[in-house]
């Protein structure tokens, strides 16, 4: 069932078309990723359903609700959340909680909830000012979550943390998925193959591909070839892209992936090149492509 459909929105400042009358839609009970660039438009997409910008034109739809403030049904964490540093962390979330409507009793209940469960407990009479950056963003889901929302929007959620802190909200999202709508941004692919149903990819303030993960990266795989030499041999390098068997030829300094139209023949004819030549090479593996190479195909065109 469809939570969320956004038709031809756009969003203009000044000049410039930050995001160009994209259509999509966000089933009930999915987790999706909202990929693209820096500047590709996702902050301004992800701000505009949230409710804290107003589209230029176009609409947004959530499950037929009449209300024109849809922030009641939304949780939206920013990619640099502020809070008040002088609050203790149960003091912000019975703060936040107040704010979106809930009673006092009510925001103290799903605030020792919530901390419990982002496990910050130990932690909720402590000054958010003396938090860390994982503690930080922990509590900015907690705020999130506070009213139960249909649909929680966050902006670049791992993006300023280190391995530790991106692995705990990780979990914490993959926990929350179970029973709540999620739409994430972010610039880290692994990320988004790890936990999301679905994903879109803009570009340039449009979107070039929507759909499930498992069909948009199945319908895009393509076998490759991954060679790391211990020098690049740049004329050969050069030459194989005229093979017939050949798509694609990506070097990165010694490393080399060669995408294939024919896993067969193009492995056994690169093989006997290798050797012909004595090229010198540390590793010669076979794969398929991901994301990362949908995502880079998307984002050159």
């Amino acid at each position: 069932m469809k939570l969320l459909k956004a038709s031809n929105l756009s969003k203009r400042f000044g000049n410039t078309d930050a995001v160009k009358g994209i259509d999509f839609h966000i089933e009930e009970g999915r987790c999706v990723s909202l990929l693209g660039p820096n500047g590709a438009g996702k902050t301004t997409t992800l701000k505009m359903l949230s409710g804290l910008l107003e589209p230029t034109s176009g609409s947004i739809d959530f499950k037929g609700e009449k209300a024109k403030d849809l922030r009641q049904f939304i949780g939206y964490l920013p990619q640099y959340p502020a809070f008040y540093n002088w609050m203790s962390g149960k003091e912000f979330l019975v703060f936040a909680g107040q704010l979106a409507k809930l009673n006092r009793k009510e925001a103290e209940k799903s605030s020792e909830e919530l901390l419990e469960r982002v496990g910050l407990t130990n932690a909720k009479k402590r000054k958010i000012g003396g938090y860390s950056g994982g503690m930080r963003q922990r509590l900015g889901l907690a705020q999130a979550l506070i009213h139960r929302p249909k649909l929680l929007i966050l902006d670049e959620p791992v993006s300023a943390l280190d391995p530790l802190g991106r692995r705990e909200v990780l979990e914490m999202m993959r926990e929350i998925k179970e029973e709540t709508t999620i739409l994430f941004s972010t610039h880290v692919l692994h990320d988004a193959e790890e936990i999301s149903d679905d994903i879109l990819i803009i570009n340039a303030g449009e979107i070039a591909i929507s759909g499930s993960l498992g069909s948009v990266v199945g319908e895009s795989r393509q076998p490759i070839i991954q060679i790391e030499f211990e020098s690049q041999p740049a004329d050969w390098l050069k030459s194989i892209a005229s093979y017939s068997f050949v798509s694609e030829v990506n070097i990165q300094g010694n490393k080399t992936n060669i995408v294939l139209k024919d896993m067969k023949n193009g492995k056994h004819a690169i093989l006997k090149d290798i050797v012909d030549r004595k090229l010198p090479i540390r590793k010669f593996e076979t794969a398929q492509t991901t994301l990362e190479d949908l995502f880079m195909k998307v984002v050159k065109a």
